[in-house]
C-alpha cells in the first residue's frame, strides 16, 4: 500500500499543489520560517507576515541582528507569541553556532528552541531531502482515515503509533514533496468535518471510506469546557496625560509584550480592588481607580478572558519606594497615545489603544 499511496499522492500534488511563497525557495531558513508562523495559524494569515518578515529579514542572520522587541512588533498579531520569541534565539543560535546554516540531522534541529519533532521533519525532508516523516494535525487526519484507526488520537501512545505508521509509509525519494502532498491532502480534501472524499486521489485506499466511518474518524475525547477569566487593566494617567504601560516577563504567556497593567480577578474582590492589588505586587503602585473605560472578550488557545480597563490616576509609588518596582514586570513606561505603535502589544490590549484613538478622533 504504501508504494501505492505515494504515487498517487505525489502525481494529485504535482497537479494540484497550491502556489505558496515559501515553495518557490524551498531553503531551511525559509522552511522553518513559514512552519512556525502556521503553527496553529491558517495559510491566509500567515502569507503576509512571511512576506514582511524576508522583506526586512531576508536571512536567518539578519533576523539575529534584530532585536526581540523589533521581532515582536512585526509578528504583532499573529499572536502564540512563544513563537516569536523561539524564532529570535534559534536565529542567534543559526548564526552563532552553526555560521547561519541550518543542519540537516533532526536530532540537532530538536535540540533548537522551538523545533519540535514535526518541524524538525518538515525542515529536513523538505530543505534538505532527508528521509524523515511529518505528523500534523492534517497527516493524523490522514492516516487515522486511511487505516481507520478507532484510537483516541489526543493519547500519547496512539500518536507514537502514527508517528511510526508516517515513517512506514515514506518513498524512498522525495519525500519532501510526499509529505507536502499529505499535508495538502489533509488541508484540501481529508478536512476534519466535510472531507471531499469524491475528490481523494486515495479513496480506493481508505479504510474509512470503504467502512463508512470517515466522519467519526480521527476518533478525540470531548474537549472539557473553556475556562473563563475576569481581567482588570488600568489606563493610568500621570499629571502630564500620559498612560503607563508594563512589559510582562519574557517567559510565559505574551511574554515580552506590553500591557495596561493589571491582572485576574481572584474570588471575593471587586475589579476595582482586583486592580488595584495587581498594580501593588506587580508594581509597587497606588492609583485611584476611576469610570470603566471599556470591554475587551479575548480567547486564548485553553481559557477566555473578558479585559475590564478602568481609568486611573497615578497616586506614586507605594512607601518606602518613589518609583515603581518591577516585581511582576520586566519594564514600564510613561507613553502618549501617539508612541503605542514604538511597543508591541497583544490583542486584547489593541483593541483598548482601538477604543482610545477613536475617542480621541472624537473629540478632535
Amino acid at each position: 500500500m504504501s508504494n501505492a499511496l505515494s504515487a498517487c499522492l505525489l502525481e494529485w500534488y504535482t497537479q494540484h499543489a497550491a502556489d505558496l511563497p515559501w515553495r518557490r525557495t524551498p531553503d531551511a531558513y525559509t522552511t522553518w520560517l513559514s512552519e512556525v508562523m502556521l503553527q496553529q495559524t491558517q495559510i491566509e494569515t500567515v502569507i503576509p507576515y512571511y512576506h514582511r518578515f524576508l522583506e526586512k529579514y531576508p536571512t536567518v542572520q539578519a533576523l539575529a541582528a534584530t532585536s526581540l522587541d523589533e521581532v515582536l512588533k512585526l509578528w504583532e498579531g499573529l499572536g502564540y507569541y512563544s513563537r516569536a520569541r523561539h524564532l529570535h534565539q534559534t536565529s542567534r543560535i543559526i548564526s552563532e553556532q552553526y555560521h547561519g546554516i541550518f543542519p540537516c540531522d533532526v536530532t540537532k534541529l530538536l535540540d533548537l528552541p522551538g523545533i519540535g519533532r514535526y518541524t524538525a521533519g518538515a525542515i529536513a525532508s523538505i530543505a534538505c531531502g532527508q528521509r524523515v516523516p511529518v505528523l500534523d494535525g492534517n497527516v493524523m487526519r490522514v492516516f487515522s482515515r486511511l487505516l481507520d484507526i478507532p484510537d483516541d488520537v489526543t493519547q500519547l501512545s496512539v500518536q507514537n503509533r502514527l508517528w511510526q505508521i508516517a515513517e512506514d509509509f515514506l518513498p524512498e525519494t522525495d519525500t519532501g514533496d510526499y509529505n507536502q502532498a499529505l499535508m495538502e491532502l489533509g488541508q484540501k480534501i481529508c478536512t476534519p468535518r466535510q472531507p471531499d472524499c469524491t475528490h481523494c486521489p486515495v479513496q480506493a485506499m481508505c479504510k474509512a471510506f470503504a467502512a463508512g466511518t470517515q466522519l467519526e474518524r480521527p476518533m478525540k475525547k470531548k474537549k472539557a469546557a473553556t475556562p473563563h477569566y475576569d481581567v482588570a487593566a488600568g489606563l493610568i494617567y500621570d499629571e502630564q496625560g500620559r498612560l503607563m504601560i508594563a512589559q510582562r516577563p519574557a517567559e510565559g504567556l505574551l511574554g515580552g509584550l506590553w500591557e495596561f497593567p493589571g491582572g485576574k480577578q481572584e474570588a471575593g474582590e471587586t475589579l476595582p480592588e482586583c486592580l488595584q492589588r495587581e498594580l501593588r505586587e506587580e508594581l509597587a503602585i497606588e492609583v485611584e481607580v476611576g469610570a470603566l473605560f471599556v470591554n475587551v472578550k479575548h480567547a486564548f488557545t485553553h481559557f477566555k478572558i473578558t479585559l475590564h480597563a478602568f481609568e486611573c490616576r497615578y497616586q506614586g509609588a507605594t512607601p518606602p519606594h518613589t518609583q515603581p518596582q518591577l516585581l511582576g514586570a520586566q519594564a514600564y513606561a510613561w507613553v502618549t497615545p501617539a508612541e503605542f505603535d514604538r511597543y508591541s502589544f497583544g490583542k486584547a490590549d489593541r483593541e483598548v489603544i482601538r477604543a482610545l484613538q477613536e475617542r480621541s478622533n472624537m473629540l478632535l
